[in-house]
């Protein structure tokens, strides 16, 4: 089922912008003050603080990926507005607790409530399918991946800054900006499910389980979504272990972390914003994800062994110049879908990177651990060396899919 995507003004538009850039400032803004944080309400060792690290990140993931196909679902059939209102009013809340929080067990209770908030990026992209036409989705997911950079540039410079006040202080202030934010959706966004394109709920398909089963009949979206979840995997390194890997390597402080990340974020909103058109018309979009492959390989293994903290720090953001994969892979499947399945595939979509953001933590922080000098050796950039090698397990799986038109 197919239709003509609405008109929205750039208000609404701006809205959806907004609302993805707190989904990632959700995740960037903790990043520099999460070791102190941590130690502060937990004690410990710095090794210690990341387990517990990436504990609650695999928390706020487990909620994502139970949760996206459900309001992915949600939204195909009471509409994209009421989903994502009600998900920033409980986000401002959440926000005030973390700020209060005096317990790493009321710590792991906010990260299970943001995880189920943020569960609404299904919702948020789907939202941009539904206004995008067919030849441009690529390009618009895109605009979504430069929200998520640019949270990542407000997140940490926030949570940096901030921390000069102290550990909380930058909760105060993702708590105004959600708030603010539902006050603005509340009288700006309208909505585009439409009667035409409504879905009937289906609990069978509000689960990740049954919603995957159901997208896999796409064809070749089994092998996209492993695709997907292979890169989110090894990009995940960077939130995972950065904050950990800079001040162990090179004795970076919470602000020198933000900074960096700030950096990081600029390139990536820069990269998914406007360079990703340059290569779509240049490579097309098998070129495109190739070349990002690439390139995230060799990045990964440059940062591996970087020993000088100002190298590192110059080369942050070309990082986010391999960044353009997963707009790219958004595209093509979202095209591959019926526009009353669009919440549903984009529910999935988030299922899949939350799978990865469950056990990628687990596993980089892991990994971090037993590369520090609490275990006997002295080798922090084990968890790229990891990424790198995923990336030429993408490398395979992509070659092999078929050269086909994905346009349905």
């Amino acid at each position: 089922m197919s239709q003509t995507p609405p008109k929205v003004g750039k208000n609404a538009f701006a809205f959806i912008m907004v609302s993805l850039v707190l989904d990632a400032m959700g995740i960037g803004l903790i990043l520099p003050v999460m070791p102190d944080l941590i130690v502060e309400v937990n004690g410990g060792t710095l090794g210690n603080a990341a387990l517990w690290g990436g504990i609650l990140a695999a928390s706020f993931a487990v909620m994502q990926f139970l949760f996206s196909p459900l309001l992915g679902s949600l939204s195909d059939r009471f509409g994209r507005r009421p989903i994502l209102l009600t998900s920033l009013a409980v986000m401002c809340v959440d926000y005030l607790v973390m700020a209060v929080a005096g317990t790493i067990w009321l710590l792991f209770l906010t990260r299970i409530i943001g995880g189920i908030t943020a569960a609404t990026q299904s919702t948020a992209t789907a939202y941009i399918s539904d206004i995008s036409p067919p030849e441009k989705k690529s390009a618009n997911f895109g605009l979504v991946g430069a929200a998520f950079g640019v949270g990542f540039v407000l997140g940490p410079v926030i949570g940096g800054l901030l921390a000069e006040w102290g550990t909380r202080a930058p909760f105060y202030a993702a708590a105004f900006l959600a708030g603010a934010n539902f006050l603005f959706g509340y009288f700006v966004v309208p909505e585009t499910v439409t009667d035409d394109i409504r879905r009937p709920f289906d609990r069978r398909r509000a689960n990740p389980f049954g919603a995957f089963r159901k997208v896999s009949e796409l064809p070749n979206v089994t092998r996209l979504l492993l695709l997907f979840f292979l890169y989110e995997f090894a990009f995940i390194v960077y939130p995972a272990v950065w904050a950990y890997f800079t001040k162990a390597r090179f004795g970076w402080s919470p602000s020198m972390v933000g900074y960096s990340l700030a950096a990081f974020g600029v390139a990536i909103a820069i990269v998914q914003g406007g360079l990703i058109r340059v290569a779509l018309a240049r490579l097309g979009e098998r070129g495109t994800i190739i070349y990002g492959i690439l390139f995230n390989f060799a990045a990964f293994l440059f940062l591996s062994v970087v020993w000088n903290g100002w190298v590192a720090l110059a080369f942050t953001p070309i990082t986010a110049l391999g960044a353009v994969v997963t707009p790219a892979l958004q595209g093509r499947m979202s095209r591959i879908a019926s526009a009353d399945q669009q919440g549903e595939l984009q529910g999935v979509i988030s299922s899949a990177r939350s799978v990865a953001a469950i056990f990628s933590p687990l596993v980089m922080t892991q990994i971090f651990w037993l590369a520090t000098p609490e275990s006997g050796t002295q080798l922090p950039g084990a968890p790229f060396l990891l990424s790198a090698c995923i990336m030429v397990a993408c490398m395979i799986v992509f070659v092999r899919l078929p050269r086909i038109n994905p346009v349905a």
